[in-house]
């Protein structure tokens, strides 16, 4: 069965670029990308996500917040966040992993890497 991964960043470069790395190296992925968390999320409650990654910083709804009302709609959904910024001034890593976070990017990373964090979380 085909999986449905959402990607989740207000960059359209980024979105654009991981889109099209992603689709080459995992061609049978279906790979849906959003500017912001409320349109991810009236994806994701269509029940048919099986993973999100999701920057951090982004207007109205953050990384973070995101992660919550996915948690909250289905648990079993993993979901894997970027930032651009080494250190967390509002600890919204440190509040995600004790919410039950398993996997930070930081960018910039290497797509490969995140293919491999995203067929880890599929299993």
């Amino acid at each position: 069965m085909r999986k449905l991964i959402c990607i989740v960043d207000d960059e359209d470069e980024l979105v654009t670029n991981l889109k099209l790395e992603l689709a080459s190296l995992q061609p049978d992925w279906k790979i849906l990308t959003f500017p912001d968390g409320l349109k991810a999320m009236q994806e994701i409650v269509k029940g048919k996500t099986d993973l999100v990654v999701t920057d951090i910083a982004m207007p109205d709804m953050d990384g973070y917040e995101l992660f919550w009302r996915i948690k909250d709609y289905d648990e079993n959904i993993p979901v894997i966040m970027m930032t651009g910024f080494g250190y967390d001034p509002n600890h919204v890593l440190v509040r995600a992993k004790v919410d039950g976070l398993k996997d930070v990017l930081y960018k910039p990373f290497d797509t490969e890497v995140l293919v491999e964090l995203i067929k880890a979380r599929l299993a």
